[in-house]
């Protein structure tokens, strides 16, 4: 990828969420960088001038703003204030409550005109925000579906100000078929937010075709007169962190600690966010059942399950949190002894440094070539399946065969599904991701 135009002007990011959290330290606010699927996805970013602007996720009292703004200027990050109720109803509601479901093919949504009400006003807040901090030229790119409506806001307000922004948007969730976004009375709203931009990005071609539908000519979509460019972009990983962090003390001292604790078993690694869409107990649902039918394994595996903390206010995730422990005590109680648990349950956020020291057993190593056993309706599986084993998450006994063939595969055949996603994900890396995305929005402002 060639490097950026030298007389490329910023780069203004949008979401709903900035990757730093404000917090105070001695009379005044200090920036601390948060975690979270997109702001690992930027790690790669490599762009000379940028600025990334949305919520910090807490109220901030009018007599502290002067205070925040200078320590995210730091940064290179900026604030779009909410109040506390309207980023809530925004979050929680629309965007968490209705959208993230039918994203999701979740049915029996209901739709509530207050928390819509909301989506609207945050959306028309960051559009405000955005087109004042903009100048002539420079590159806007719009993340995720809490900002649908934002692209054509941005572009009516640009417009009056005569400012020639290109805008990206990308879509880091699936698009569902155009059946559940049927149920939605605002879709062509919502739609027609979108289709604001001037490039649209989607994780894969499943995605990208359900949203454009009856409008897709090749990857343009004509629409008011205009054409929209829009493809597929893989979101890869940055490698070079990742094999960086490995050598770190740290890292090997507690991989060191997981040898010792875990010795003479395979060690099974399951990293997923607290959240209905990811399968949590359909998974251990699934182990259960190899258990069950393998139970030999069952003094020779430990499942390590990290279930990260996500929107603990919502009650539909209480529920899951519930199940989940539920099932977690199920198996332990059947199937651990006072020496030993074929099951390591962690209900909370992790360390990077823990991470790559767990992944070690799976993808940061080169030794032991970890098998991946993946869910058939990941969006990576349209990417990694060549080098995975898959399954259908709603069919127990196909994911109890996949471990099996997991547990008991060759080395030979290990190293060599290992070789292709090594292959892959060192070649589709994060700086990749942005890089291409951003190069096709920069030929669009010549």
């Amino acid at each position: 990828m060639a490097p950026y135009a030298q007389n490329q002007r910023r780069l203004i990011i949008a979401s709903n969420r900035l990757p730093l959290s404000v917090k105070p330290k001695n009379g005044t606010f200090e920036a601390i960088p948060s975690s979270g699927g997109l702001v690992t996805a930027l790690k790669g970013l490599s762009f000379p001038d940028y600025l990334w602007l949305g919520w910090p996720g807490v109220d901030i009292n009018r007599r502290d703003r002067e205070s925040v703004d200078k320590a995210l200027a730091k940064e290179n990050a900026a604030v779009v204030y909410l109040n506390g109720g309207l980023a809530q109803s925004h979050y929680n509601g629309f965007s968490n409550g209705i959208l993230w479901p039918t994203l999701h093919y979740q049915s029996e949504v209901s739709f509530d005109n207050d928390t819509w009400d909301a989506y609207q006003r945050v959306n028309k807040i960051f559009a405000d925000r955005i087109s004042e901090e903009a100048a002539d030229g420079d590159l806007i790119w719009v993340h995720d579906y809490h900002l649908l409506l934002l692209p054509r806001l941005l572009r009516e307000l640009l417009r009056v100000q005569n400012k020639r922004c290109p805008i990206g948007y990308f879509l880091h969730t699936p698009f569902s078929a155009d059946d559940f976004w049927r149920g939605l009375p605002v879709q062509k709203q919502l739609l027609d937010g979108v289709l604001g931009s001037d490039l649209i990005g989607f994780h894969t071609d499943e995605f990208k075709a359900n949203f454009a539908s009856a409008y897709i000519e090749g990857n343009n979509i004509h629409y008011n007169d205009r054409t929209i460019n829009m493809d597929k972009y893989v979101v890869g990983v940055d490698c070079q962190r990742l094999a960086d962090t490995i050598d770190d003390p740290e890292v090997q001292a507690r991989i060191q600690e997981l040898e010792t604790q875990c010795k003479d078993k395979t060690i099974i690694i399951g990293v997923d966010r607290m959240d209905y869409t990811k399968g949590l107990p359909e998974k251990l649902e699934g182990f259960r059942v190899f258990l069950d039918q393998h139970p030999e394994w069952s003094k020779k595996v430990v499942l390590i399950q990290i279930a990260i903390l996500s929107r603990e206010d919502v009650k539909k995730y209480q529920d899951l949190e519930g199940e989940v422990s539920k099932l977690v005590g199920q198996i332990t109680g059947k199937y651990a002894t006072s020496k030993s648990t074929p099951l390591l349950y962690i209900h909370r956020s992790v360390s990077f440094a823990e991470l790559t020291a767990l992944y070690s057993y799976v993808a940061c190593q080169e030794a032991r070539h970890g098998v991946l056993v993946l869910s058939e309706f990941t969006g990576a599986a349209v990417f990694m399946k060549r080098g995975s084993l898959l399954f259908n998450p709603s069919n127990v006994e196909g994911l109890s065969n996949a471990l099996y063939g997991a547990v008991t595969m060759q080395k030979k055949d290990r190293k060599k599904m290992y070789e292709e996603l090594r292959a892959f994900v060192t070649t589709n890396t994060s700086a990749k991701w942005t890089e291409t995305f951003l190069g096709e929005l920069i030929k669009l402002q010549k």
